[in-house]
């Protein structure tokens, strides 16, 4: 027979959103931190290609 599941306390519930968020906050600021140092040519961890179309323009 089914017996239905105890419901879940508020704390618990706004403890698990702030942890949840929290982990949306850092993505965040790692994407945001990543693509400055992209733009800004300081980047040593992230390798990318450049469009050849453009390089080729400009030679």
């Amino acid at each position: 027979m089914a017996v239905p599941k105890k419901r879940t306390s508020k704390s618990k519930k706004k403890i698990r959103g702030t942890i949840w968020t929290e982990k949306a906050t850092q993505a965040r600021i790692k994407a945001f931190s990543l693509a400055q140092s992209i733009l800004t040519g300081r980047s040593k961890s992230f390798y990318y290609t450049a469009n050849d179309k453009k390089s080729k323009q400009s030679q």
